[in-house]
């Protein structure tokens, strides 16, 4: 083992020592993965796979659901739709949670308090948050009142089941995902270069766009690529605060799957599915967000 250090580090030694150990023990590694693996089969796997196959197994083996999308108006409409409201929840969430991030991974006294308001929301389900933003919205709601006690307005105006009420309820109840990686990533960088920026002659907002922002940026890729795939599939909220004129495309399969259409609903998921890969492929490439996750934390 000591030679093994001394001549090529510590993974070489490592694979040395791996090599070494009993078979039992490198089966055991296995053997503890197993339940895991068979888990994720059993209830992700299969389902999606099945879901793949009823798109062009129904009846008989065809790609006639996939061909006939393009020309299908209601499906491009949809799908425009909801990738202009996940677009425009993730610039919100960013823009709201940045500053937030901030005073978080600085420390002071109130990062206690914001993080249980951040985390409150974890508590509470998100049909539960959904109506109350419904009861908030609505007509004769709390919003309406207030506006119009404060003579802001001369009658209440619509906003239940608008993109504006959708666009507020979901940017409330995904903030948090996105505050809580760019708070993180904030958190790993060395308190000693914003000081040696600032003595540099550097002025506040210079210190924040030449130092803060770009060792940030992880943080921020992936918030914005949580935020981004979770709003791309959200159903809940949409349904219940949006209008019946803006639905998403995850409203859309679910009224395929209520009239039974199964395979244009199975057809609709694989393109949600193919569109969360490429994202994720994407952010990946471009960004590395993996490196964000890591274990060692670096």
């Amino acid at each position: 083992m000591s030679e093994a250090v001394a001549a090529g580090g510590v993974r070489p030694a490592l694979a040395a020592s791996r090599r070494g150990a009993p078979a039992w023990r490198r089966a055991g590694s296995w053997l503890l993965v197993t339940p895991l693996v068979a888990t994720m089969l059993a209830l992700y796997a299969l389902p999606v796979l099945a879901m793949l196959s009823r798109s062009v197994l129904d009846p008989a083996f065809t790609l006639a659901h996939y061909a006939a999308l393009p020309q299908d108006a209601v499906f491009l409409k949809v799908f425009g739709n909801t990738l202009q409201t996940t677009v425009t929840v993730t610039l919100w969430t960013l823009i709201l949670g940045y500053p937030v991030s901030l005073a978080l991974a600085r420390g002071n006294r109130l990062a206690p308090v914001i993080l249980l308001f951040i985390l409150l929301p974890f508590w509470t389900s998100v049909l539960v948050r959904s109506y109350a933003w419904m009861v908030l919205l609505g007509r004769h709601g709390l919003v309406n009142e207030a506006m119009l006690a404060l003579g802001l307005i001369e009658r209440p105006m619509r906003i239940l089941n608008t993109p504006l009420a959708t666009g507020i309820a979901m940017v409330h109840i995904l903030l948090p995902y996105m505050i809580l990686p760019v708070a993180n990533s904030l958190r790993r960088i060395d308190p000693a270069l914003p000081r040696a920026a600032a003595g540099l002659g550097a002025t506040p907002w210079g210190v924040f766009r030449q130092v803060t922002l770009p060792l940030s940026m992880p943080g921020v890729a992936a918030g914005v690529l949580l935020v981004f795939v979770l709003a791309l599939g959200f159903y809940i909220t949409p349904a219940l605060v949006g209008g019946p004129r803006d639905i998403t495309l995850s409203m859309l399969i679910a009224q395929r799957v209520d009239q039974l259409h199964w395979a244009e609903a199975a057809t609709l998921s694989a393109v949600l599915l193919a569109t969360a890969l490429a994202i994720i492929a994407a952010f990946q490439r471009l960004f590395g967000v993996k490196a964000e996750f890591r274990v060692d934390g670096r």
